[in-house]
């Protein structure tokens, strides 16, 4: 007599934190419930009172401090000071500089999008969405284009507005120039910094707002690839297994975050995907295995101890395999509580990170090369690179000390983008960069940017092989897709906060780069602003264990640029309905080529030019 509840299936518990199973109402509902309010306090006042604290009283000091020194003080103590501290601020630019930058960087890209991209995105995509409810698909895309059009601008003009609004209002309470007596009175000077904070903070809404909204409307919208290149006979390709999105689990019945038991459970579905591959491998070689992010669920231990053992079973697979950090692999804070904060100054962002790096350095270290930014070229290997700070990261996983450190957050910035160098002048190259925003809240671990060392980076390398082609790999995609939603919540994406800026700065390497992206576990294939953008489908999420996925095999050529072929779409069976088969045991699964349906595949979305 089999159990009356099968453990196997999963109950209600493994759906509390998915997404697809719950509104976004009841997930803020639950958020509410369950945030830890010392914590919320806490993090609070660490990550946005003290910081707003600090930005109103810096014109207040700067302010001060000049009109000091344009009075000319005479009293020698007075006189003395203002320079001290000019050569000490000179002397923590020489030796910090390059952390204080990322900093900078790191916080104005948080600012972006914790507040202006959310505000400016909700407003544009409502917008546009009740202009594609007024202009169906039926009507002339002419007409729904200036509806678009006008969204966006709209949504513009109100974020600013508005922002211009809250900032006249709390004028009366800033004040810009301070003395000596504001710091008898502490509480009056705070409640000033607070009131300069919101100024500061609004006026560059208001204008970011703008600027998002020009930059919208100059960059060309995303369309769907039109059609691939035909094969050019002689010339030289690369075959490329893109896969993205394997949230491997840490136990054996184990479902993931965001699909609960609207996923499968274990890890039976990747070990299929990894068989796959040694069947594809076995009839024509793979050159590369590229895993966009999200190769664990949460980042936790056993996950990665999981993904790293089935990869190890297939070891001619192995040593193919470069990957990148996905925001599941180093932002989630606690995979069963979506309100779980994680405090900038403690250990578990860090450890998230540890692990990350150490996976990576088994699979690809001896491989790929970081950038040496003084040399202006590709530098050591990632294990060179590691190897010096290997006992200080085993130390700091066991112990999580010391608390204040910044090296694992600097070691971290320091390895991307990682470089596989093409094999010569005119060969494939392939970038490798990390672009999760640091997050520490559960319910915005979704965040993505590329920093602008990053950026340089790809310059770098570009310009050390001026021959060679690119493939650039990220984990977020850098724009929305160009599809119509059903409903409102699933047209607020989680693109790159600066993703227009990225696809500028790529420009110049428009004919000879392609960009390959996950995060979103949908198959498409398009182009914007000229550049070729491949997004991969999870062949793990989005299915029960019964119903078919897939991937991708790309084919990329060089000739007068990089050119991407009709790819080879591979489906992995599911196993039947009837008879649960224990996780982890083998499957019935296949290859088949780019034509074929795949009837019952949750790779629904079809690439154009099939």
């Amino acid at each position: 007599m089999g159990p009356i509840v099968d453990p196997r299936l999963g109950d209600l518990e493994d759906d509390a934190s998915s997404t697809k199973q719950h509104s976004l109402f009841s997930l803020a509902g639950s958020l509410l419930a369950e945030i830890s309010l010392p914590k919320l306090i806490a993090a609070w006042l660490i990550l946005v009172v003290i910081p707003a604290v600090l930005l109103g009283l810096a014109p207040v000091v700067a302010l001060g401090w000049a009109g000091k020194l344009a009075g000319k003080i005479a009293a020698p103590l007075l006189g003395i000071l203002p320079i001290a501290l000019f050569l000490g601020v000179v002397a923590l630019g020489w030796f910090f500089g390059r952390t204080l930058f990322r900093l900078a960087e790191s916080n104005f890209w948080s600012l972006n999008a914790l507040v202006v991209e959310p505000a400016y995105a909700m407003c544009r995509e409502a917008l546009r969405h009740v202009a594609e409810r007024i202009s169906p698909e039926s009507l002339q895309s002419a007409r729904r284009k200036r509806l678009r059009f006008a969204a966006t601008v709209l949504s513009g003009l109100i974020i600013s507005a508005v922002a211009v609004l809250v900032a006249m209002l709390a004028w009366p309470s800033s004040r810009w120039v301070g003395g000596a007596a504001d710091l008898f009175a502490p509480r009056q000077l705070a409640w000033i910094a607070l009131a300069n904070t919101v100024v500061l903070i609004c006026a560059y809404l208001a204008v970011a707002a703008l600027v998002w909204t020009v930059a919208d409307v100059i960059t060309p919208a995303p369309q769907d690839l039109r059609g691939f290149q035909p094969r050019t006979p002689g010339a030289r390709s690369w075959r490329v297994a893109h896969l993205s999105d394997l949230h491997t689990v840490g136990e054996r019945y184990g479902f993931r975050i965001e699909s609960g038991r609207a996923g499968p459970s274990g890890n039976g579905r990747l070990q299929r995907v990894l068989e796959v591959l040694e069947e594809l491998d076995a009839s024509a070689p793979l050159d590369a295995i590229l895993i966009t992010g999200d190769a664990t669920d949460a980042g936790r231990a056993a996950e990665w101890a999981e993904f790293l053992d089935a990869v190890a079973a297939h070891p001619k697979l192995a040593g193919r395999v470069l990957m990148i950090p996905g925001n599941h692999d180093v932002n989630i804070v606690d995979r069963a509580n979506p309100a779980r904060l994680d405090l900038s100054i403690g250990p578990n962002s860090r450890l998230r990170k540890i692990r990350a790096l150490s996976a990576m350095n088994s699979l690809q270290g001896s491989r790929v090369h970081v950038i040496d930014h003084a040399s202006r070229r590709a530098g050591k290997t990632l294990a060179d690179a590691l190897e010096p700070h290997a006992a200080m990261l085993s130390r700091f996983a066991d112990a999580g000390r010391p608390y204040f450190s910044t090296e694992v957050s600097d070691l971290w910035n320091d390895v991307f983008p990682m470089v596989l160098p093409p094999d010569r002048e005119d060969g494939l190259g392939i970038v490798l960069l990390n672009s999760n925003a640091d997050a520490h809240f559960s319910f915005t671990n979704a965040l993505g940017m590329i920093s602008a060392e990053q950026m340089r980076g790809i310059e770098i390398v570009s310009a050390e092989y001026p021959r060679a082609c690119w493939l650039i790999a990220l984990h977020h995609h850098v724009v929305e897709y160009p599809r119509a939603a059903k409903v409102l919540s699933e047209r607020i994406g989680t693109a790159l906060v600066n993703g227009n800026w990225f696809l500028r700065s790529l420009q110049p390497l428009e004919k000879r780069i392609v960009l390959m992206h996950g995060h979103r576990h949908i198959d498409w294939i398009g182009e914007c602003s000229g550049l070729v953008i491949v997004s991969a489908p999870s062949p793990v999420m989005e299915a029960t264990n019964d119903l078919d996925t897939c991937f991708y095999v790309h084919t990329l050529e060089a000739g007068s640029g990089l050119a991407l072929l009709e790819p080879q779409r591979v489906t992995v069976r599911g196993e039947p309905a009837s008879g649960h088969r224990l996780a982890g045991s083998s499957g019935q699964a296949r290859a088949v080529g780019a034509a074929e349906p795949g009837a019952g595949s949750r790779c629904g979305h079809r690439l154009q030019g099939q």
